[in-house]
């Protein structure tokens, strides 16, 4: 090798010419670096060379080249190598050198020790590390720490003596630098560590973390920026690491963090970081900082540094304290429960809302709103008074503080559309004023404040319109289109888009209301679903064609049928126009078109198919991050891993100094033990979210044109199968819902008599073998998900489309015993809050049952709740396709359900008690062993402050005394129950009013002996015709008409009453009665008319009925 030659392109590396970098970079990789000479020269340029950028640069280079060649040098070469650059490194001044060096020393020895050679490293480096001189200590402690992370079986044996020395380096007088490194050393051990059977080990690291929090209160202290942010990098490593060994000291450094976090004389960044620790201690501790009953510290907290944004905007990007308690507040509401959360934060928001400081106004609006997503159902109950106060403060003389009030419009209308909606008549006009406003007073392209406005406005009407019934928006639809449509010729694409988007909405709400519009705004629109010149445009392009699919389905097919070839086209091209948000609109269009003509749309069908398995069958091999040059700008910004926001910490020094300074010319993949936070994270790529959509619009055809794609069902198994399991969990709740849909649909193409299902197992009516065959392939897959799953949203979705399955196609699904057994423990695992999508990283998750953990633990927030919830929804589920066999489950689950029936939440007892009553309806007579326990629990729940469960309770009483067999046991509780009836039956609430006389028609219809019908009926016929739970009809119809036929006295002298009520009951709307009860109720007419005929005769609505 021509070693002269090598140094002056080694050198030319570094210069400030592009050309001659790369055509040095070129020559270096395909001459030099394939030969074992070069690491040697560049091991020698690495302890003699002059220029710290040259040693930097050999020691980056050398790094890469040690796995390769280290073993082809001469042996008698290596001892005098080991020894010059241990020497060089210990002697070395330049802090990126010195740690590149020192990754130099871990690739050489990771080979060595492994052959058996340098025997004496670790025993030069403890002396090093312990040695006199700060720098040598420096060093010493630097290559211990990249040994640990590298060499992990080699230094798990020492981790006695790692421990014994970095407890003293840890305090080191002299330098800041030895303590970072034996901090980060320490993550590194507590990573290797096993807690359980290195208790020893265990308590000295847990003894140490206060002196770790010193180093980095040290950090903050002298606003050292890089070794505070490293100290926070250490801490999120140990919040990674077993929960054992941050446990001891958990409270105690939540409260420093808070602390950090509410210091304004702190630095900002350190102060963002400490608030990003605690977002992870959230996530990732929930339980933990839920037992601790942090939520409202930290909640009034963020409330506080939240005032301190001024007239900053809370969605720009840049990471500030300001934006970053809005996120912990978000993520708070989302994680625990409102009592901890919500609760608090409503009782202190007065003095910040009716506050003469904007600032302070801002933040407390702001603040409510952050909290809308997390807890909309709490928010929900309280919106009589929030909506109130919001409205003042779109109203406020400051700008950011109407601003900030928009925006919290936005997201209550995002999250509870339909509720805000019954608001649209004040809400309304202000959104519409406040838009008018900006208009007008818009000066120009820099106007950016007026633009904002208008862009917050079009999305607050965006999300508002989708709770209106369309024939409330019909009323301001010739306010809203003109101004969405003079809206659509802005320069700004951004406007432009918010407009389309609102306009889109409005159609979708307001339906065939909207067709008086639809072709002026089509044509209006038709110039952007061409366009295709700028990211701009595309990114216009996009929302244009979404608008026009949520048209197609407001106006219906005809009136769309000359657009749709053309459109057709423009989203095929789009799928080849490089832009991955275009190619999600294709997909989401195909799948409205198919809404729209179903078996119509089969002409497109085969193109369709095959661009969608073209997408979904496409290569994912970016998804690995990488961090390099290219990602240094994502420094301190956060960005979206494994479905996560992550905010991106500084680079270790030799990174920067590899990122900033030098090219890596061996383009090598870093190793598998570099120190990148990053390794086992993946992200969220372009590709993965379009695979999201495109299996969920299989899932919107496969519903639509069933019978047309019999032909592509087996391949859409196969490649939607493996989906299951993709490493993004949008992809996997879109595979796991559409396989359950292609199995709905399949269903459905079976004879109605095998459609008509049976409960009980083993199954009277078995399916058609292909259904059979692709049930248990679907439910294999999703029940060995569904066990295993990590994503609560996942969990959340499978509990859904099981729940919705079953009801549908009965119990075939689970007729495997497997099946049924797998699906009862996930079931069981989730009601006692033990699945792994709902247990911490800690031992607190790891109760034995959920009576062993604290109360305060056991609360769920409204997003745990929904996990729960629809777990719920399955056991009714099961209690249906199962019938009386269901029992034997049902004794599985009894503690869990009356458990949540006594919740001191009333959304959770509302759930348990009507799951109750559905059990009873599907268990009929084998209810009977569990009459005493349910009578107990009712009963009490028939005086509830809810009227929600109140109603339920009554209802499950009613079925409960129908089905059960225990005469004994109702005996005791009959005259109990109907003491308690009397009152609900004047309730001011219908639907508890309806369950009432449900459960009164229930008791006459099985006890009548037991019932003073003359006190009771009167009662009953008072509160006719039902209002709202129709499906109370048939008990109580059916116990009039049976007292009728029995000739009972009181009801034949109530009949005066009972025809006007009659007549309304079988007039509009027809869903009042079911078929069989409506045929029952006719033919008491008919009874009466031929009893009482010019009684009957008045009353016209029942004479047509007569006539009939």
């Amino acid at each position: 090798m021509d070693t002269k030659k090598f140094v002056q392109l080694f050198g030319e590396v570094l210069a400030p010419d592009t050309a001659r970098v790369k055509a040095a970079t070129a020559t270096l990789k395909l001459e030099y670096y394939t030969l074992p000479e070069s690491l040697t020269i560049l091991l020698q340029l690495l302890v003699s060379e002059e220029s710290p950028s040259l040693r930097q640069l050999a020691a980056t280079q050398a790094r890469n080249l040690v796995p390769k060649h280290w073993k082809a040098l001469p042996d008698e070469q290596k001892p005098q190598i080991r020894q010059h650059i241990l020497e060089r490194t210990l002697a070395e001044e330049q802090q990126l050198v010195r740690h590149g060096a020192a990754r130099v020393i871990t690739a050489i020895a990771k080979i060595d020790l492994s052959d058996g050679d340098w025997p004496d490293l670790f025993d030069t480096l403890l002396q090093a590390a312990g040695s006199q001189t700060p720098r040598h200590r420096e060093v010493g402690t630097y290559i211990l720490f990249t040994s640990i992370e590298a060499l992990e079986e080699d230094m798990a044996a020492k981790i006695p003596q790692l421990l014994d020395l970095f407890g003293k380096t840890i305090n080191d007088p002299q330098s800041a630098e030895v303590k970072i490194n034996s901090m980060l050393a320490l993550s590194r051990i507590a990573i290797l560590l096993d807690t359980e059977e290195d208790q020893e080990s265990l308590k000295t690291i847990q003894d140490l973390i206060p002196q770790m929090v010193a180093v980095l209160k040290a950090a903050i202290d002298a606003s050292d920026e890089d070794r505070t942010t490293q100290c926070f990098e250490v801490f999120q490593t140990l919040l990674g690491c077993d929960s054992a060994v941050l446990n001891k000291h958990f409270k105690d450094l939540v409260q420093f963090m808070t602390n950090i976090a509410a210091d304004t004389e702190a630095d900002e960044d350190a102060r963002t970081q400490a608030i990003s620790f605690l977002m992870q201690c959230v996530r990732f501790r929930k339980l933990k900082m839920q037992g601790l009953r942090v939520g409202e510290q930290l909640t009034l907290k963020c409330l506080e540094i939240v005032t301190e944004m001024g007239d900053a905007d809370a969605d720009d990007e840049e990471v500030t304290t300001g934006r970053s308690a809005l996120a912990l507040i978000d993520v708070l509401s989302e994680s625990l429960p409102p009592s901890q959360v919500v609760v608090p934060l409503l009782q202190n928001l007065g003095p910040y809302v009716n506050s003469p400081d904007p600032d302070r106004r801002k933040a407390g609006i702001l603040a409510l709103g952050t909290c809308v997503e997390g807890a909309p159902d709490f928010i929900n109950t309280q919106l009589h008074e929030i909506f109130p106060l919001v409205l003042r403060l779109f109203q406020d003389p400051e700008d950011k503080v109407r601003r900030a009030a928009l925006d919290t419009i936005m997201r209550l209308a995002e999250d509870l559309a339909e509720d805000l909606g019954k608001e649209h008549a004040k809400l309304m006009p202000a959104l519409v004023k406040h838009l008018d406003t900006a208009m007008k007073q818009l000066a120009g392209p820099e106007d950016t404040k007026n633009m904002d406005t208008i862009k917050a406005c079009c999305n607050a009407i965006d999300a508002l319109v989708d709770g209106l019934e369309s024939d409330v928006l019909q009323g301001y639809l010739s306010e809203l289109i003109p101004r969405m449509s003079k809206l659509f010729t802005h320069p700004d694409f951004k406007i432009k888009a918010a407009a389309i988007g609102a306009l889109g909405a409005i159609a979708a709400s307001s339906k065939e209301a909207f067709t008086p519009y639809f072709e002026q705004v089509m044509n209006a629109l038709s110039e952007y679903v061409k366009i295709k010149d700028s990211e701009d445009e595309l990114d216009l392009r996009c929302t244009t064609c979404d608008a026009m699919g949520a048209m197609a389905l407001a106006v219906g097919a005809e009136p769309f049928q000359r657009y749709v070839r053309p459109l057709m086209e423009a989203t095929e091209e789009g799928l080849h126009l490089d832009h991955p948000k275009l190619r999600e609109t294709s997909f989401l269009f195909w799948g409205n078109m198919a809404k729209v003509y179903k078996d119509e749309f089969k002409p497109f069908l085969e193109g369709v198919i095959k661009a969608i398995f073209e997408s979904l069958e496409s290569e994912e091999s970016d998804l690995d991050v990488e961090l390099g040059e290219e990602a240094a700008d994502l420094v301190g910004k956060e960005v979206t891993i494994g479905g996560r926001k992550v905010k991106v910490s500084a680079f270790t020094d030799d990174e920067l100094a590899a990122a900033d300074e030098i090219e890596d010319l061996d383009g090598m993949e870093e190793d598998d033990d570099d120190d990148s936070d990053w390794a086992d994270l993946q992200a969220v790529t372009a590709v993965a979210q379009e695979k999201e959509i495109a299996v969920e619009v299989v899932g919107d055809i496969v519903t639509h044109l069933t019978r047309d794609y019999i032909p592509y069902i087996e391949k859409t198994v196969e490649i939607i199968l493996p989906m299951t399991e993709h490493s993004y969990e949008g992809v996997r709740r879109g595979a796991i819902g559409t396989l359950y849909r292609l199995y709905a649909a399949v269903w459905g193409l079976q004879p109605d008599e095998i459609q008509k299902w049976k409960p009980g197992l083993p199954l009277q009516q078995k399916p058609t073998d292909e259904v059979v065959k692709l049930g248990e392939v679907i439910a294999t897959a999703s029940l060995a998900v569904w066990s295993e799953e990590e994503d609560r949203a996942t969990i959340t979705e499978i509990n859904r489309n099981l729940a919705a399955t079953l009801k549908l196609t009965g119990p075939s699904l689970i007729s495997n015993p497997q099946n049924l057994t797998s699906l009862s423990k996930t079931v069981i695992s989730i009601l006692n809050k033990q699945h792994t999508c709902q247990l911490d990283m800690g031992p607190l998750d790891t109760a034995s049952s959920p009576d062993d953990l604290d109360p305060g633990v056991l609360e769920s927030s409204e997003y745990d709740w929904l996990v729960i919830d629809t777990a719920l929804d399955v056991i009714v589920s099961l209690s249906q396709v199962l019938g009386p066999s269901f029992a034997e489950f049902y004794k599985l689950i009894e503690k869990s359900v009356l458990r949540f029936a006594s919740s001191s939440e009333s959304y959770e007892r509302s759930t348990a008690v009507g799951v109750l009553a559905e059990c009873i309806r599907g268990m009929d007579a084998s209810v009977t062993p569990y009459t005493s326990s349910l009578f107990k629990i009712l009963i009490h729940r028939l005086q509830d402050e809810d009227a929600g469960v109140k109603s339920n309770a009554v209802f499950a009483i009613g079925l409960l005394i129908a089905n059960s067999e225990d005469e004994r046991e109702i005996g005791k509780n009959f005259n109990n129950v109907l003491a308690k009836l009397e009152p609900l039956l004047g309730e001011d609430e219908a639907r508890t009013k309806d369950n009432a006389a449900g459960c009164v028609g229930r008791m006459i219809s099985n006890y009548q002996d037991k019932v003073p019908l003359g006190a009771v009926l009167p009662a009953l016929v008072s509160v006719l015709p039902l209002k709202e739970d129709w499906e109370e009809n048939e008990a109580v119809w059916g116990c009039l008409v049976r007292l009728y036929s029995n000739g009972e006295p009181t009801i034949l002298g109530l009949t005066p009453k009972m025809l006007p009520i009659l007549e309304q009951v079988l007039g509009p709307p027809e869903e009042q009665l079911d078929p069989e009860t409506r045929e029952q109720v006719v033919q008491l007419v008919k009874f009466l008319y031929g009893k009482q005929p010019q009684l009957v005769k008045k009353y016209s609505g029942l004479m047509a009925v007569v006539n009939a």
